[in-house]
């Protein structure tokens, strides 16, 4: 299946896009989006993401289903 994933800061830098479509196999979690984009980040060190689906934090170990938005949100320090 198709999965729209959108991508911010470093994520975006890295991949290039600020959302990048990931094929994965029906029954996937998030755990298995987040594998196959950092696949794609060409050996860039990026840091572990919270993962969401469709707007509300998600696991790992969380299914995806067929037309889910999932977003990969870095983590975000300051003052």
């Amino acid at each position: 299946m198709t999965l729209r994933v959108l991508l911010f800061a470093s994520w975006a830098e890295a991949l290039g896009a600020r959302s990048i479509d990931v094929e994965v196999p029906d029954g996937a979690t998030a755990g298995a989006v987040l594998t196959a984009i950092a696949a794609r980040a060409n050996g860039v060190s990026l840091p572990r993401p919270a993962l969401a689906i469709n707007r509300q934090l998600a696991r790992a170990d969380d299914p995806v289903s067929r037309g889910d938005e999932i977003a990969l949100i870095p983590p975000v320090a300051g003052g």
